[in-house]
């Protein structure tokens, strides 16, 4: 089984920065698609950023030059890097990933982290 354990986020002023980190724990062969979620309150699921294997990242317009994803394969974890936060930014952010376990190929989600940003 694989679980996955979000961190990082919090309450920050517009302007400030955030790094989420989401690490896969258990018996987790190998990963391939790690990405980034979020869902603002009264509104659907968003997909922010996803970085495949080889570390090619795809990031949504919305945050394209204040968010980066990142990945640390030996260390099972997908990185968020949000800086100059606006309040449109609030929401809670989830993690997903793509992994192979003991039961094959699966995807997992994170328990979502709270990220508000303050005007």
């Amino acid at each position: 089984q694989v679980q996955l354990v979000e961190s990082g986020g919090g309450l920050v002023q517009a302007g400030g920065s955030l790094r989420l980190s989401c690490a896969a724990s258990g018996t987790v062969f190998s990963l391939n698609t790690m990405a980034w979620h979020r869902q603002a309150p009264g509104k659907s699921r968003e997909l922010v950023a996803t970085i495949l294997r080889g570390g090619s990242a795809d990031i949504a317009d919305s945050v394209k030059g204040r968010f980066i994803i990142s990945r640390d394969d030996a260390k099972n974890t997908v990185y968020l890097q949000m800086n100059s936060l606006k309040t449109d930014d609030t929401a809670v952010y989830y993690c997903h990933v793509q992994a192979n376990a003991v039961n094959g190929w699966r995807d997992y989600w994170g328990q979502g982290t709270q990220v508000t940003v303050s005007s």
